[in-house]
């Protein structure tokens, strides 16, 4: 599909612009003085948490992850089990994707406008008046193999058990439970950010928490991913073998609040292609979320009000207090 025929629906997708090898943004991408990477720059020095997950010492393994999520809300996890070809496979996936023609990943488009959230897009927020993010995404319901499926799967769930017992839960299940048990859904966004010639004035993703329970992502090497803690941006690392794991709205939620959903940010990069697979697990759209009764008392009141997760999700897309 030419420029034209994109910008005739109200799109010009990054890629595109990218190809072009312009040396100016248009205005649109352009962040305020203060949302820029270049006046809110990562502090340097700090390191994000990295857990593996064969740590021998069940109540160790608790704690580290425990305590991850209650000060971080992220944390890198290592020795999980999922296998290089597997990382392998869902890169390639991505990497083929955004090599199709113009045309062919039009067909892939979605549309907001008819509910279609799912899809080939560049914008995931509705406000036509916001300054535009530099990425471009195909958010879906997962489907690259079964195997993948399974183990990502298997990998959320053993978090969840890590994490109902650093909540002190009588049963390791009650999250997951709580959650949809085996409805758990999973959805995938994989993000493109292409080179960008001014990197410093725009942002890949802005500043937001998912409305997920948990995240789980596969980067690619190049670095642009940033979490928020005590104030300060703090630029994560590369692993190469590692996935990066958030928690999401529901966690934080289920919990009364104490493990919290990350706010995070993507920046971009003038030279290279950054790229990232993560990974969704939400709950059925009918199930119930507030915060565990077990953990509400008169000391501990109730931080978040009980609703269904699509009206959750329906509020936070269209930004509306929860």
């Amino acid at each position: 599909m030419s420029t034209a025929v994109e910008q005739s629906m109200g799109v010009e997708r990054v890629q595109s612009l990218a190809l072009k090898g312009i040396s100016e943004l248009p205005a649109h991408f352009v962040r305020s003085e203060s949302e820029r990477p270049e006046n809110s720059k990562a502090v340097e020095g700090i390191k994000v948490p990295v857990i593996s997950l064969s740590q021998p010492n069940k109540d160790v393994l608790v704690h580290e992850i425990s305590k991850a999520c209650s000060e971080w809300g992220f944390f890198a996890l290592t020795d999980h089990g999922v296998s290089q070809s597997l990382f392998d496979q869902l890169r390639y996936v991505g990497e083929e994707f955004f090599k199709l023609s113009a045309e062919e990943k039009e067909r892939h488009a979605n549309d907001f406008s008819s509910g279609k959230v799912e899809g080939y897009g560049t914008k995931l927020v509705k406000n036509n008046d916001e300054k535009l993010e530099w990425v471009d995404y195909y958010f879906h319901l997962i489907e690259v193999t079964e195997e993948y499926t399974k183990e990502v799967l298997r990998v959320n769930y053993r978090i969840l058990e890590l994490l109902s017992e650093g909540l002190g839960l009588e049963e390791k299940s009650s999250l997951k439970n709580k959650l949809g048990g085996d409805e758990i859904e999973l959805e995938m966004k994989i993000n493109m950010y292409p080179p960008c010639p001014q990197p410093q004035l725009v942002l890949g993703v802005e500043p937001h928490t998912d409305m997920s329970a948990l995240t789980i992502i596969v980067p690619n090497d190049v670095l642009g991913l940033q979490v928020w803690k005590d104030g300060n941006w703090i630029a994560v690392d590369y692993f190469p073998d590692a996935l990066y794991v958030h928690v999401g709205d529901q966690i934080e939620v289920l919990s009364n609040g104490k493990y919290k959903s990350v706010l995070h940010r993507s920046l971009v990069n003038k030279e290279r292609t950054r790229m990232s697979w993560a990974v969704f697990s939400t709950p059925p759209h009918e199930a119930v979320i507030g915060p565990l009764s077990s953990l509400v008392n008169d000391q501990t009141p109730s931080k978040y009000s009980t609703k269904t997760y699509g009206e959750y999700r329906y509020r936070k897309i269209n930004r509306l207090p929860q």
